[in-house]
């Protein structure tokens, strides 16, 4: 079910911080147009760490409400306390996701048994097809291949975001998953080679801006054909770099803002991404034919 691009789709603001439900439907009409595989609502990019519960139930309601199961829904559902994660879990599997997102534990630092059993108790908990997240460049918590090989007798661990952006990191968890677990890349200036070495698909910042290459590449990665991906990744590989001028979600939502498709809102402590930077970004926009 989860192959392919899926984007981690930014929450549009106004510009006094309240989340702007008509550009979020705009938002989403605009992924499905463009072939976007799936949607993956509050996560980082998503702003969850400055939506309350209220919140962030509210969005993921919304973002199933209006894709009305035209493409898969994956709520990102983590958070540092376990029982606070299997809470927001429970409530996106009752409000009709098809899989929700778990970023590893952070600030907390646990072992690499601490988030085994953290993962376990909420796959135990909640039915819902898990996807553990492992970003140790914002968690300070490395998730390590050894402890995904005791995922594999989950049933509903059905994939692993990996965003440590190491090649050799996805050919070990590929080789330890085979079939059994997705192998999904979180980097997306390395994601192309993540699939041509057997990931499945990527959960992409890129692909809120570019979706229609995002999903080509992908589409061509996944098939084999190298030369294909390459000339698609091409377009977009000045958004790969340039989507991580400042901290994401603020170089995305000025990109969205400036193709007419969300408005200026941003929660502090994140800002409105500064000037010095946008010619940057802007020339990777006009590359990506966006």
């Amino acid at each position: 079910m989860f192959i392919g691009s899926m984007v981690a789709i930014a929450t549009p603001m106004h510009e006094d911080g309240a989340i702007d439900y008509e550009s979020f439907e705009k938002l989403i009409e605009f992924h499905i147009t463009n072939k976007t595989d799936a949607l993956v609502p509050v996560g980082t990019t998503g702003e969850s760490a400055t939506l309350n519960h209220k919140e962030h139930c509210e969005a993921i309601n919304f973002v199933v409400e209006k894709v009305n199961r035209r493409i898969p829904v994956i709520a990102g559902t983590g958070a540092n306390s376990t029982s606070e994660a299997i809470e927001l879990t429970k409530y996106a599997y009752e409000s009709g996701v098809d899989g929700c997102l778990s970023v590893t534990p952070y600030y907390n630092k646990p072992t690499q048994e601490g988030l085994f059993q953290h993962f376990k108790a909420i796959a135990n908990a909640v039915p819902v097809p898990l996807i553990p997240y492992n970003v140790p460049g914002r968690t300070s918590c490395d998730m390590l291949p050894s402890t995904v090989e005791r995922f594999l007798k989950i049933k509903n661990i059905v994939a692993i975001k990996e965003a440590i952006g190491e090649l050799d990191r996805i050919k070990e968890l590929v080789s330890i998953c085979g079939d059994k677990i997705n192998i999904l890349s979180g980097d997306d200036l390395s994601a192309m080679e993540a699939l041509l070495l057997g990931g499945k698909g990527v959960i992409t910042v890129t692909g809120n801006v570019a979706p229609k290459y995002m999903h080509l590449m992908c589409k061509a990665a996944l098939e084999g054909n190298r030369k294909l991906a390459e000339e698609y990744d091409k377009k977009i590989v000045g958004l790969h770099k340039n989507l991580f001028l400042e901290s994401n979600p603020i170089p995305v939502k000025w990109a969205l803002y400036k193709m007419g498709l969300i408005k200026k809102g941003i929660r502090l402590p994140l800002t409105f991404f500064s000037e010095n930077h946008h010619n940057d970004l802007l020339k990777s926009m006009e590359l990506a034919e966006v």
